[in-house]
């Protein structure tokens, strides 16, 4: 592999206001970024045995040696906090060398290789941080028994015994499936398949998982390149960011397929548009222009029949084409018209296609019966509850949290429409009102988990260029993924274990940065200082 980099980067040439290729340190210390990443994934792997989010019937636990992690959490634990952190630490090492504007830089093949790389171990851990895929298992055997899983949860229609439904969550066994009808599809398709084996039913939904992951590598500096911004930091932001890794890769979440397809559809929708400024020229259609329009939006569209959130995207790809075309109203409401069109044909085929129908609307909300302290509305109930508890007013928790979620979920959708009128008025780049619109409708909701950020950020990683996004982003992913432990699940009743784990872990991963300290990246560590203009 570094012969192949070292080849490729010596017949490379500097692009226009790009960067030139790394020279032998630099590649030398690629390499070494890239087995630093690459031993924290197998690390992660290995401690996934014993730490992961394991099935009820764990097979790992008769495998001769294997089955030792099983037995030993702490030490278990201790080997996935370690791989995560070095994972972390590779990420943000490699973000020195693929830094916008830098002077030598990383190249996309590179970046994607370094991927793969990374990739390939968690391939097979067993699921951790989340145990989300039980769910899914459980749902789509649902469907394959013909009865409704938007009106019974696990619990009622397979029953408590059985070994699908053991591997949920207490919480979400007697709950509808809050999943749009095409990932719900997709899972009885896995479902016939593998049946009620629930390791090949992880590993099925895993590759739907990686296939999802394939399409936003392919779509990041693809729109990247359109919006101005360097891919290779794109792909750095968007798809090598730890949160991508741990929470779509290793956690098997279906956010990885809605994601994909939303960005490949905005990507297939731009491929004719011409390039329009707000005084003009606004050129004829172009052949083909609008058949791509309809392509990409309904792609976008099936992105949103695995889960809602893509849908904001045909907003956005609506103001570009009401741009393009004058930038009227009349222009606006008529790309609107013609996306609604192309929207419920689409959406109506998989509801009906897959004998669903639009049972899904009514259980949009139903991660709402989680009150995490994650999501700061419902955060922000639990304060103002508490305190008229201290001021002794009673205690009225639920009715303040009640309220605050309320506030969220008026509030979040007026700031994503505030941003589609600045789209539309060219004061801001849709894909990044795409993105922070996202954001804001997600973080000021009913319920907040880690990986909801990259709906926002890797829209953004694709669009906004500027140094304190990603410096911001940056600090905010690398938090994000060092707070939730690889269980998936609380230490109730044996708390001790995470301080010793910790301990190990951060004990083991300084002792291998002195090992390698001499062959890293030196200098900034956040990625985008001394950013060139061209680049914003």
């Amino acid at each position: 592999m570094v012969a192949r980099d070292t080849k490729e980067q010596e017949g490379a040439a500097r692009t226009p206001g790009g960067s030139a290729p790394l020279n032998a340190r630099e590649r030398a210390q690629l390499d070494t970024v890239r087995r630093f990443g690459t031993v924290g994934s197998l690390l992660l792997t290995i401690g996934s045995l014993g730490a992961g989010a394991a099935p009820v019937f764990n097979p790992v636990f008769r495998i001769p040696v294997l089955g030792l992690f099983s037995r030993m959490t702490t030490v278990a634990l201790a080997f996935a906090f370690t791989g995560v952190f070095m994972i972390v630490l590779a990420w943000l090492a490699l973000g020195v060398l693929s830094r916008p504007g830098r002077e030598r830089a990383v190249s996309v093949p590179q970046m994607a290789r370094t991927l793969a790389m990374w990739i390939t171990p968690l391939a097979f851990t067993v699921p951790s941080f989340s145990r989300d895929v039980y769910s899914y298992l459980a749902q789509s055997e649902i469907v394959s028994l013909g009865l409704d899983p938007y009106t019974v949860g696990p619990a009622q229609a397979l029953g408590l015994n059985d070994p699908l439904t053991l591997g949920v969550p207490t919480i979400w066994r007697d709950t509808p499936s809050p999943y749009g009808p095409l990932f719900l599809t997709l899972g009885q398709a896995v479902g016939w398949l593998t049946g009620d084996h629930v390791v090949m039913g992880v590993a099925m939904h895993r590759l739907i998982a990686l296939f999802g992951l394939a399409m936003i590598v392919w779509a990041l500096p693809r729109l990247a390149r359109r919006f101005g911004v360097s891919p290779v930091s794109a792909l750095w932001l968007g798809a090598a960011n730890p949160l991508v890794l741990f929470h779509l890769v290793v956690g098997v979440h279906n956010e990885a397929l809605a994601i994909g397809l939303m960005l490949v559809g905005f990507e297939l929708a731009l491929r004719r548009m011409p390039r329009v400024t707000p005084d003009g020229p606004f050129p004829p259609w172009q052949r083909g222009e609008l058949a791509w329009y309809a392509v990409g939006a309904g792609v976008i569209t099936l992105g949103a029949a695995v889960k809602i959130p893509a849908a904001l995207a045909l907003g956005f790809l609506g103001v570009m084409i009401a741009r393009r075309m004058g930038g009227r109203w009349s222009h606006l409401f008529a790309a609107a018209g013609g996306l609604f069109v192309v929207f419920a044909v689409v959406l109506s085929a998989c509801s009906f296609g897959s004998g669903l129908g639009y049972g899904w609307v009514a259980t949009l909300n139903t991660a709402a019966t989680v009150k995490s302290w994650m999501a700061p509305m419902t955060a922000l109930g639990f304060g103002a509850g508490g305190l008229g508890v201290l001021l002794g007013l009673g205690n009225h928790i639920d009715a303040a949290v009640t309220v605050s979620r309320t506030v969220g979920a008026v509030l979040g959708p007026l700031i994503a429409a505030k941003l589609l009128l600045d789209s539309f008025r060219w004061k801001l780049r849709p894909l990044t009102g795409l993105g922070v619109g996202l954001g804001a409708v997600l973080v000021f909701g009913a319920t907040v988990q880690p990986w909801y950020l990259l709906w926002a950020a890797v829209p953004l990683a694709a669009a906004a260029g500027n140094t304190k996004f990603r410096t911001a982003a940056t600090l905010v992913s690398a938090t994000l993924s060092v707070v939730v432990a690889s269980t998936g699940q609380t230490f109730d009743g044996r708390v001790f274990v995470l301080p010793y784990a910790i301990l190990s872990a951060v004990a083991v991963t300084l002792l291998a940065l002195v090992v390698v300290r001499k062959r890293i990246p030196r200098g900034e560590w956040l990625p985008g200082r001394r950013v060139r203009p061209g680049t914003a």
